[in-house]
């Protein structure tokens, strides 16, 4: 099995190391380099030719966000996890609207965050739970503020389920809410997922967020 190539950026030179020996023992990934500052970064991406970057956000010269943004731009098949302990939903927004693919807080177990960077390489979006409450809490006050829309990719009633889904309301709730049955809110719920490419509820609302579905 082919290792995931992985570039650590972090100014803690402590945590940076705590974190390359924490991951040299797992067979699935291999640190290929690291970075103490957001130009660093930018410098060694070319050489490290890394699949997955894990970025902290607090840099001393280009913040996280910027940092990732530049990545993106110049190596779009590259992803990007933040690995940050701000639980903040602002810079959950900006890391997404950046490129982001993943948002860790630091005090993540190491299988668990193995298991996020096999999950970005494999396509998916993934968002610390402890955030993810914030996000959607934050996502369903702005999608109220919205007046107008282009054309949607998703029906009006696909819609109007997402933003339910936001708030945090179970199948029933909505069945209930929307007087018709937990069956066809389960199809809708299918055909949000087919349309949006995701596998859950929270990458439907997050992938709906960034291409401003809502």
């Amino acid at each position: 099995m082919n290792k995931i190539k992985v570039l650590l950026v972090d100014d803690h030179t402590i945590l940076r190391e705590g974190i390359v020996k924490l991951l040299s023992m797992e067979d699935a990934v291999e640190v290929v380099g690291t970075a103490a500052t957001g130009r660093e970064a930018l410098e060694k991406v070319a050489n490290a030719r890394p699949q997955v970057i894990l970025l902290d956000i607090n840099l001393p010269d280009l913040s996280g966000i910027e940092v990732c943004r530049r990545i993106k731009e110049s190596y779009s098949h590259i992803h990007v996890i933040a690995l940050t302990i701000h639980d903040e939903e602002g810079y959950v927004f900006e890391m997404i609207k950046a490129g982001a693919s993943g948002y860790l807080l630091k005090d993540v177990g190491t299988d668990t965050l193995v298991r996020t960077i096999q999950n970005v390489v494999a396509g998916k979006s993934i968002l610390d739970p402890k955030v993810t409450a914030k996000v959607l809490n934050e996502f369903s006050r702005l999608s109220y503020m919205q007046e107008s829309y282009e054309k949607p990719l998703l029906s009006q009633r696909e819609r109007q389920i997402l933003k339910m889904i936001s708030q945090g309301y179970s199948n029933k709730e909505i069945g209930i809410k929307l007087f018709i049955s937990e069956k066809t809110v389960k199809n809708h719920i299918t055909n949000i997922f087919r349309k949006l490419e995701v596998s859950d509820r929270t990458e439907a609302v997050v992938k709906a967020m960034t291409q401003k579905l809502l």
